[in-house]
């Protein structure tokens, strides 16, 4: 063969191979994908939830039902796996799903899809998809949108404790809830920080004792955290909330104790508000007589006015609890005279303040 019959035969191979499309990936070179990478994100309490994927385009086509043929497996977006992490185990609309980052994958229908979490998340996309793999599977309803363009994953209605991850592609929005059990996981995250520097210092058992308090989560670890504060600083702050822990743990008289306690270490202005917080959860009577006695502790200034005021309303004594709060609003720091004007407003309607 000679060395033009070579070059001709080269030459037309050459124009009978398929035209590479200009904007395709390479398998050795780094060049901009054709459906861009994303990663997002949401913290629901302290549980992080990560979305790694690509983001194909319509391009005019028609996606589900279409190209992506309904009852197959789809890879979720483009290109390698989409993935979805979680810090702490979670719950798939009720379902539980353990912590990890996990394959997801749907399979579209027209009225029904399915949501599927893999625990293999390293394939590519979803040609090798084994449902033996699957962690969990879950039904997601459909529900049409405005045309979108770019594949998008997004958070929807988040709180503490939950949130809908949504996927939006064409006409479509399907989504599913992730929930936590924030609670439990604060408490166990506080054991931990708990045993760090911070340990030294007060406030963080403080802070401790009372999400427990409040989440009426172990009441006997808060009455520990609430113990473990005081022995590092005695204050009026947390025997407070270490009488509040012992009233959970049911430890009434001890709970009086410490209440008594805290209130000889509080402030004025500390027990006026403590007293405020009781007629707050309609415990008056045991606001009022708190009330009188730091009347009878700080009887002189403006706040002792006030409280003149709300004891006086406690008696339904109208006409002496306005004298009291006008001579409150005389006395008091300007930028606290609007405020207590109104209440004495309030009293000369015969408004009951306390409530």
């Amino acid at each position: 063969m000679t060395r033009s019959t070579c070059v001709a035969l080269l030459i037309t191979g050459a124009l009978t191979l398929p035209a590479r499309d200009a904007r395709a990936q390479s398998a050795v070179l780094t060049l901009p994908d054709l459906s861009q990478h994303a990663r997002v994100g949401q913290r629901i309490g302290l549980t992080d939830i990560t979305i790694d994927y690509h983001r194909p385009l319509v391009r005019g086509r028609k996606i589900f039902g279409g190209v992506q043929a309904y009852g197959e497996v789809w890879r979720a977006g483009a290109n390698d796996n989409t993935t979805i992490h979680f810090s702490d185990p979670v719950t798939i609309e009720g379902k539980p799903l353990p912590k990890g980052t996990y394959g997801l994958h749907f399979i579209p229908g027209p009225s029904s899809w399915v949501a599927i979490f893999s625990n293999n998340s390293t394939s590519w996309g979803s040609f090798t998809y084994d449902e033996k793999e699957d962690a969990l599977r879950v039904a997601v309803s459909p529900r049409p949108i405005e045309m979108l363009e770019a594949l998008r994953y997004q958070f929807d209605d988040p709180t503490d404790r939950s949130c809908a991850v949504t996927m939006q592609w064409e006409r479509v929005s399907v989504s599913f809830t992730v929930a936590v059990n924030t609670p439990e996981i604060v408490a166990r995250s506080l054991r931990d920080q708990l045993r760090g520097r911070i340990q030294t210092e007060w406030q963080p058992w403080e802070e401790a004792a009372n999400y427990l308090i409040e989440n009426r989560l172990d009441a006997e670890e808060a009455v520990r955290y609430a113990n473990q504060s005081v022995s590092i600083e005695d204050r009026f702050e947390n025997e407070i909330t270490r009488a509040r822990a012992l009233a959970n743990a049911g430890r009434r008289d001890e709970a009086r104790g410490a209440e008594q306690k805290a209130l000889t270490l509080g402030s004025e202005r500390q027990v006026y508000d403590f007293a405020r917080s009781l007629q707050r959860l309609g415990q008056h009577e045991q606001a009022l007589a708190i009330l009188r006695r730091n009347v009878e502790k700080y009887p002189d200034g403006w706040l002792a006015d006030v409280e003149r005021a709300r004891i006086a309303v406690g008696g339904r004594d109208y006409p002496a609890a306005v004298t009291a709060m006008r001579a409150a609003v005389k006395a008091a720091p300007p930028a606290m005279g609007p405020a207590l004007a109104d209440l004495a407003r309030q009293l000369e309607s015969g408004i009951d303040i306390n409530k």
